[in-house]
C-alpha cells in the first residue's frame, strides 16, 4: 500500500469508493432511506465540484494499491478530519488507520493540537480504538433524512 497527495484527477474514483462504501458497509447500521440521504447518485455532480476544491483546501491523502484507490481521508487546517472512507472490499486491512497516522502526522506539523471528527455509527469502534473520545452524539440532516453521529476528538 503507498499513501501520497491527492491529486485532482483522482477524484471520480474517490467519489464512487464514497458511494460504494457507504451503501455497503454503513448500511448495517443505518436504513436504506439513510444511506440513500448520504450518498445517492444525483448529487455526484454537485459532490465533484464541491469536493475538488475542498480537497484541494484540505490535506488530502489518497491510499493506493496496485494503482487502485482503496482508501481517502481529509483533514482541514482547524483539526476536522472531515471524511475518512476505505473502500468496501479492503476494510479491515490496516488502511484506515495508516491513513490516520499520515493525518496525525501532518497535523503536528502544521501545529494543530486536536483532531476531531464526526464519526458515523459504523466508525466509531475504529476511532475509540485510535485514542479518541467521545464529545457527544448529534443529529446531522443530509438530504432531509437525519442520521445520527458522533463528535470525537483526540489531542495531539
Amino acid at each position: 500500500m503507498h499513501i501520497r497527495p491527492f491529486k485532482e484527477n483522482d477524484l471520480i474514483e474517490m467519489i464512487n469508493l464514497f458511494y460504494d462504501t457507504v451503501h455497503s458497509i454503513n448500511q448495517r447500521d443505518y436504513t436504506s432511506i439513510q444511506v440513500n440521504a448520504w450518498a445517492n447518485k444525483t448529487e455526484l455532480n454537485r459532490r465533484h465540484a464541491s469536493w475538488g476544491e475542498e480537497f484541494e483546501r484540505n490535506f488530502t491523502y489518497i491510499a493506493t494499491l496496485d494503482q487502485q484507490i482503496v482508501g481517502f481521508c481529509d483533514l482541514t487546517s482547524s483539526g476536522l478530519l472531515d471524511r475518512l472512507y476505505i473502500h468496501k472490499d479492503y476494510q479491515r486491512k490496516g488502511i484506515a488507520s495508516e491513513l490516520l497516522k499520515k493525518v496525525q502526522q501532518t497535523a503536528r506539523l502544521n501545529d494543530m493540537k486536536l483532531l476531531h471528527t464526526e464519526a458515523s455509527i459504523t466508525a466509531v469502534p475504529f476511532f475509540r480504538e485510535q485514542g479518541f473520545s467521545f464529545v457527544k452524539s448529534q443529529l446531522v440532516e443530509k438530504n432531509g433524512v437525519q442520521l445520527k453521529n458522533f463528535l470525537m476528538a483526540k489531542e495531539l
